[in-house]
């Protein structure tokens, strides 16, 4: 009786999906282990293979010696994983990197914004610089631009995204939300949908944070001018001091997808504008370029094909730092 009850097609459809239930679990919870399992890498490699050996033995099970005990098992290790995965908190106080020891505050008095530890690093290598952290007030009455600013470094669909704002006496200042990597890390994409690296708001002179990419790295980076009233602008600045300054009291993950340079900065304008409306182009932010054009944010005085070409800064970039950000410019 119970092998004719447990071979009908409604219960071989619920074997089929648990089946599928413990395929994508198996390998979601390989990943955790393997970036955040607070052991060795050897050790990590032995759990993982453990459990896919368990997992196999779950899967065979299901259609060979079928036994709801199996399945209760793999369910009670499933939310032994969860429950250890859930105690991983952001924070504020590890090693960091040096480029990211520190991160940006504001203190706001109307229109004027005094930012501290805004970065001002001078790049030799990628791992050579002379570290300088400096504080510097801005009238956000004096708001004269905003450009976005794209560096590819994977491919066409995956870029940074930066945002800069210049001021009548010169002046520019680059927000980016960033990872906040250890001293011995280095960036991963899988990682950072594993909790691997909290999310840090840097504020930056262009001599530094735009400079490195394009000079130092040898990233291709694009600047886009951006269509927004001054209002608009000062209420962007506002809310980035706001972000950074929440971020500096309680940290929150990175993620590659959900939580990145990109989302952050299109949040942000939904906080201006609740109308603006979703579009994949923002997770992929390599087309990003596309939607801010379709959206009227790019200027439409030149054609959408000749955009990309007239945005790219590398040739005008070539130099030291001095007048870096009146040459990328020109």
């Amino acid at each position: 009786m119970l092998e004719t009850i447990s071979s009908s097609p409604i219960h071989i459809i619920l074997r089929l999906i648990f089946c599928l239930f413990v395929i994508c679990f198996t390998t979601w919870a390989s990943f955790a282990i393997w970036y955040q399992a607070p052991f060795g890498k050897a050790a990590c490699a032995g759990v993982i293979i453990l459990l896919g050996i368990f997992s196999v033995w779950i899967l065979w099970g299901q259609f060979n010696h079928f036994s709801w005990k199996k399945n209760i098992s793999y369910i009670i290790v499933a939310l032994i994983i969860l429950g250890w995965w859930s105690t991983i908190r952001p924070s504020l106080d590890r090693m960091w990197a040096a480029e990211v020891a520190r991160t940006v505050t504001g203190t706001v008095t109307g229109d004027i914004v005094t930012l501290h530890n805004i970065r001002d690093f001078n790049w030799h290598s990628p791992t050579d610089f002379d570290a300088n952290w400096k504080t510097s007030t801005y009238n956000l009455d004096e708001i004269t631009s905003v450009d976005t600013f794209l560096s590819y470094w994977m491919g066409p669909a995956i870029a940074h995204t930066l945002v800069s704002f210049g001021f009548a006496d010169g002046r520019h200042v680059v927000f980016s939300a960033e990872i906040r990597k250890e001293h011995h890390e280095e960036f991963s994409s899988i990682g950072g949908f594993f909790r691997q690296f909290e999310l840090a708001m840097i504020a930056a002179e262009e001599s530094d944070i735009i400079f490195t990419r394009t000079n130092i790295r040898g990233e291709d980076v694009y600047r886009y001018p951006i269509n927004i009233e001054k209002n608009t602008a000062k209420a962007l600045f506002h809310n980035y001091v706001e972000t950074a300054n929440a971020l500096a009291k309680k940290p929150e993950f990175y993620n590659t997808i959900s939580s990145n340079c990109t989302t952050v900065v299109f949040d942000l304008a939904r906080m201006i504008d609740p109308g603006i409306p979703f579009n994949y182009k923002v997770l992929l932010s390599g087309y990003l370029p596309d939607y801010l054009y379709d959206q009227g944010v790019i200027s439409h005085d030149i054609p959408r094909d000749q955009i990309k070409n007239a945005a790219h800064i590398n040739e005008r970039a070539i130099g030291n730092r001095e007048n870096y950000s009146q040459r990328i410019r020109q």
